[in-house]
């Protein structure tokens, strides 16, 4: 039995038969009231009668009603409505009285009085019929008419449609069978509202609240006079009586019903001429409720979210399968879209973009520790004109529509980091790294033996120091360092902790390849929704989870949930190998480092930019601990080709990176997206992991190599002389530049520690010292000292005496 249906009651086989042949005397007639020629009735003999009624079913048995799907974003508004039919069941008590007044008025005024068929409406409508020769008025019961319409609804092939509406006696003979079976079964009033939840009002509205909403915006509780009778004559033609196409004669039919109405004393004769007075539509106040995709305002994530749908094996056991029930189950399907990011990440695109580009951008944001995809936008709009496409540009190609990603450059270094961590390196790391390396058949270590390439000579695309750590390494991007690393601790580790963090290649679903090269990302093709989650891995201190778009599924029929894949979350990193990778790539985001102009806010950030050979595709990947993102500049129109010299943002580019092209992208939808979030940080990486397990070293700068010797000995280093030529320096000639491994980054105890010796060439020459110079002293005049006279002198001829 098909989900859902549900069995009536056995009755009596025979009474049922003698109450269908009673019928039948009384009536002359076997059809419901159709077109059946009383003469063709007539000519059905009585052993092809004990034929049909020897197999009549026992019972009816009904399928679900078919409902819509309804896609909703984080914050419950909608994102696509999926209908086969567009219905919304409801109770007796949620239709208007006078809706139900007025459907049986025209449809079957006996209803009340009569059983499965109403014997004296069926003769009257035979016999106008008969006198007028031609159809003019229908005999069936409403119990009948549901009945119809319930193995309509059933039909799942055009052959069962075909047999489910056939003018046959059998038909019409298993019809009013099924009728009698309903009638013992059900009431009256649940006839009647499962008849208004099953009859089609046109213009793609099924059910009495669908069409209520659709015509004038109002629940079927809510319908008044006019607008009930409206509904009700349409029921007899929808296509014919359509108020939108027709609405003269959709108001004529209308009329009819108030009418008739009046007649059965239902209404007044002021109601129903006030009621005629009426128009019979408002056109502003139709509503249309489109299905699908494509008339959603997020077609591409929301075609994503029906891909995901069709994937659950809960839905049925094939795709169409699963598609018929997405469309008919009458489900509510919550995601993790929201609006506020989407709306960041639409913003940053159309700041940045244009849609007619040749050139496409897209960007996607993912919340680490859940893996909840919050945001995804691209620069080329759905559809399929000129300058349109059905292609989301920021998933994988698992389904019908994904694109299929683009390499990812040097973002694929960040994997290199944390397996270098993991093996103890720390990020004080140094390793000699000339601006061209020759690699040409070097053995690379894989999870499977070696691979080595015979021609490979890369170079860095910036410049860098010639010893630089893993994090001057970082924030440079050098090419040259991160290979020898590679080579150094293998590729197996790396690509290893890239499969953990849900790195595979989007186009082919396979494990990327294990080359040379797999540190600068040559390796596959990368989505921007795959590259964020992993990032979002490292905010999330080493928890990696799957994408998540479909965060729950409620049945509207039982009002349950139904099982879906929902967040799958487990630890791949260890915090403190977690913590080192942010480390390090929140140095690229400071001063002199690739993402510094990118940088904004209080937060935390870090990120990584990437650019393939021949500009293919540019990239920017970063995070904060509470979003990641990945925005991708490149070509998707294969064969793909260098973006330089491509239209894009409304001009041709004149140069492509990860930090000008793709960085901004990413910049102004991170912005955006964390606006009004408290600013967070990330947590201190261990010492251990940022310098390994070392011991300080002494400051040696500018010490005769002798002195910076003995003090190295002292602390339990071994020193040793630079044998190479002296180093430029501004340390005087003769002494102690610096040290490999540098005084910052410190060592381990014992370690050889090589005194690096200035030749002074950056040396500041000291100005001549100039003794002073002293003016001449002029000795002071003294005045004598006014003494008292001595005794009379002649030398004193003017003392005075007596004072």
């Amino acid at each position: 039995m098909h989900r859902g249906e549900r069995r009536a009651k056995r009755p009596n086989v025979v009474g049922s038969v003698f109450v269908f042949l009673l019928v039948s005397a009384l009536a002359g007639a076997l059809a419901a009231g159709l077109a059946l020629p009383f003469a063709g009735l007539a000519g059905m003999t009585t052993a092809a009668a004990h034929n049909s009624v020897q197999y009549l079913p026992q019972d009816l048995q009904t399928a679900p009603l078919a409902q819509r799907t309804t896609i909703l974003a984080a914050d419950n508004s909608t994102i696509a409505t999926l209908y086969q039919q567009n219905r919304t069941p409801v109770t007796l008590k949620q239709i208007s009285p006078i809706m139900l007044k007025a459907i049986v008025a025209i449809e079957d005024d006996r209803f009340y009085q009569h059983g499965a068929l109403d014997a004296k409406g069926t003769l009257r409508a035979l016999l106008r019929n008969k006198s007028s020769g031609g159809v003019q008025q229908g005999g069936s019961s409403i119990t009948q008419q549901y009945v119809k319409l319930s193995l309509v609804n059933k039909a799942r092939t055009p052959e069962e449609v075909k047999q489910a509406t056939n003018d046959t006696y059998e038909r019409k003979i298993a019809e009013l069978r099924y009728a009698i079976a309903v009638e013992k079964e059900l009431s009256k009033n649940e006839i009647l509202t499962r008849y208004l939840n099953l009859a089609f009002f046109g213009d793609r509205s099924y059910g009495i609240d669908a069409a209520a909403m659709h015509y004038f915006g109002v629940h079927a509780a809510k319908l008044n006079l006019p607008q009930a009778a409206m509904l009700a004559g349409l029921v007899k033609n929808p296509k014919g009586y359509d108020p939108i196409d027709s609405p003269k004669r959709a108001k004529d039919r209308r009329d009819v019903v108030l009418r008739r109405m009046h007649e059965l004393n239902i209404i007044t004769a002021k109601q129903a001429q006030d009621a005629i007075k009426t128009p019979v539509l408002n056109p502003a106040k139709v509503q249309v409720v489109p299905s699908g995709c494509a008339n959603s305002r997020y077609p591409f994530y929301c075609e994503y979210v029906v891909a995901k749908l069709k994937a659950n094996p809960a839905f049925g056991k094939t795709t169409d399968e699963r598609e018929n029930y997405i469309e008919t189950a009458g489900l509510v399907v919550r995601t993790s879209l929201d609006p506020k990011m989407q709306a960041a990440a639409e913003t940053s695109i159309k700041q940045h973009s244009k849609a007619g580009d040749q050139a496409v951008a897209a960007v996607s944001m993912v919340e680490p520790g859940t893996g909840l995809v919050r945001a995804m936008a691209q620069s080329r709009p759905y559809g399929a004109k000129k300058g349109q496409t059905a292609y989301n540009y920021n998933v994988e190609k698992s389904y019908p529509g994904g694109f299929g990603g683009f390499q990812n450059g040097s973002t694929m270094k960040a994997f290199t980091i944390a397996a270098a961590i993991e093996k103890t390196i720390p990020t004080t790391y140094r390793i000699n790294s000339p601006q061209t390396l020759d690699l040409s058949g070097k053995a690379f270590s894989t999870c499977n033996g070696t691979v080595s390439d015979p021609n490979y000579t890369p170079k860095n695309s910036t410049k860098t120091i010639a010893d630089p750590s893993m994090v001057d390494a970082a924030k440079a991007s050098t090419n040259t360092y991160f290979l020898q690393l590679s080579q150094q601790i293998g590729l197996c580790p790396i690509a290893t902790v890239a499969a953990d963090l849900g790195m595979y290649d989007a186009q082919t679903m396979k494990p990327l390849k294990q080359v040379p090269s797999f540190t600068l990302g040559s390796v596959g093709l990368i989505t921007p929704v795959m590259l964020s989650n992993a990032y979002a891995t490292f905010a999330a201190r080493g928890m990696y989870c799957t994408p998540v778009v479909v965060t729950s599924i409620t049945s509207l029929k039982t009002n349950k949930n139904i099982s879906t894949p929902g967040p799958n979350c487990h630890r791949v990193l260890s915090p403190g190998v977690a913590d080192g990778v942010n480390y390090v790539l929140n140095q690229v985001m400071q001063n002199g480092g690739t993402g510094a102009k990118v940088r904004f806010g209080s937060s935390d950030l870090a990120g990584k930019t990437g650019t393939i050979n021949e500009n293919h595709a540019v990239w920017f990947a970063g995070y904060s601990s509470k979003l990641a993102g990945a925005a991708v500049v490149g070509d998707a129109d294969p064969p793909a080709k260098d973006i330089i010299g491509q239209v894009f943002n409304g001009k041709k580019l004149k140069d492509a990176s990860g930090s000008g092209t793709a960085g901004p992208v990413w910049e102004t939808a991170m912005q955006l997206a964390l606006q009004g979030l408290p600013s967070s940080k990330f947590v201190k990486a261990d010492d251990k992991v940022i310098r390994g397990n070392v011991k300080d070293l002494p400051y040696l700068k500018g010490m005769t190599p002798a002195d910076a010797a003995a003090k190295l000995l002292q602390l339990g280093f071994k020193p040793v002389m630079s044998h190479g030529d002296r180093v430029d320096s501004d340390a005087p000639n003769g002494t102690v530049a610096w040290t490999t491994p540098r005084q910052e980054d410190g060592a381990p105890e014992g370690a050889i520690v090589t005194l690096m010796i200035s030749n002074g060439s950056k040396a500041k020459t000291p100005p001549p010292v100039t003794p002073p110079v002293t003016p001449p002293v002029t000795p002071p005049t003294i005045k004598p000292p006014t003494l008292p006279c001595p005794p009379w002198d002649p030398r004193y001829p003017k003392c005075k005496r007596g004072r």
